[in-house]
């Protein structure tokens, strides 16, 4: 059960051993205050899960219209979608999103959720269940409905909505096993940062296990998802493995990629090399050979998040969770 925060200035004032002056200065960055009373003030505001109120002296409902949005980026067409759901359930009912961005970095996310919270806003819908420590200490002390979206492989918070990306990638190995593939290749972006790409590739793995295969060789860079990162990890994946007979891609945006180093290179998908993405993007669908992937349905997860968060304002004590599923495309290129 969420508990709503109580905790004022003042008691981080007294725990911390300053004057409120002093927390006040420090929560606004000034530079009067000396180094190491700014970490002890900001240790007790960590621990104790302490968001400054940014309406205080204002209406009491003043934020009560706003809902937060956090999602990892908006420069692909994923979170766009999720994005357009959330306002549709949003748009007659009086509530107003607003969004911040994280570039999928936590550190960002913790300090764009405790922005939002001091305005104290209605609800927040963020993406995925991991977290830092302080963001989760805020989120269960605002006292609001916290739906978390993309993932259902751990325990949420309160209302996570999303698919299971561990099994779509178990599942992936699986149907690709079952068209007659056998020698696999993986291109991916930066793990450590999406984690969701990250569950995808254990399941893959685990996938391939399960029928006594493994990967035969792999290619991923440091960096965020992108078109040129799919054509250029293919190229060189297939310069050191050049007999594999699929490959799998952490996502649409890097398969698509892959689809156009094939074009270049003059290999044949499907009949040289089979190729297989993720997300189900309008982009992969629309190629010559539509691109054989999974598609993930993210409209229909912004727009059950906030229809949640709308019937019920009350956190009902127990985690709710929504499977929204996916779809396996068998496109034209596995």
């Amino acid at each position: 059960m969420n508990v709503k925060n109580s905790y004022t200035l003042a008691d981080v004032a007294q725990r911390a051993e300053v004057s409120e002056i002093t927390v006040s200065r420090v929560l606004r960055n000034k530079a009067s205050v000396a180094e190491k009373t700014r970490e002890r003030v900001l240790a007790v505001v960590r621990q104790m899960g302490y968001v400054p109120n940014r309406v205080a002296g204002t209406l009491a409902s003043a934020g009560s219209n706003l809902i937060g949005v956090v999602l990892p980026s908006l420069s692909n067409i994923v979170f766009p979608d999720v994005l357009r759901g959330i306002h549709a359930s949003l748009a007659s009912s009086g509530y107003q999103p607003v969004v911040g961005v994280t570039d999928y970095d936590m550190d960002t996310e913790e300090e764009l959720v405790a922005s939002l919270l001091s305005w104290q806003p209605a609800a927040m819908i963020v993406s995925g269940l991991h977290h830092t420590d302080y963001t989760v200490a805020m989120l269960k002390r605002s006292g609001v409905r916290i739906a978390e979206l993309m993932d259902i492989d751990a325990t949420p918070l309160d209302i996570a909505v999303g698919m299971s990306h561990r099994q779509a990638g178990y599942d992936s190995a699986l149907h690709l096993f079952q068209r007659g593939y056998r020698r696999f290749g993986y291109v991916g972006h930066d793990r450590k940062r999406d984690e969701r790409a990250a569950r995808r590739y254990e399941g893959f793995r685990e996938g391939l296990q399960a029928v006594g295969l493994s990967l035969v060789g792999e290619a991923a860079s440091d960096g965020p998802s992108s078109t040129q990162d799919g054509r250029d990890l293919l190229a060189r994946l297939l310069s050191e493995h050049r007999d594999l007979d699929v490959v799998v891609f952490s996502n649409d945006d890097m398969a698509v990629g892959g689809v156009f180093h094939c074009f270049a290179a003059g290999i044949r998908p499907r009949e040289d090399l089979a190729l297989f993405g993720f997300n189900g993007l309008d982009i992969g669908q629309a190629l010559p050979q539509p691109l054989s992937t999974i598609r993930s349905h993210r409209f229909l997860i912004g727009q059950i998040a906030a229809e949640m968060i709308l019937e019920s304002p009350a956190h009902p004590g127990t985690p709710t969770i929504r499977d929204t599923g996916y779809e396996i495309i068998v496109g034209e290129t596995a």
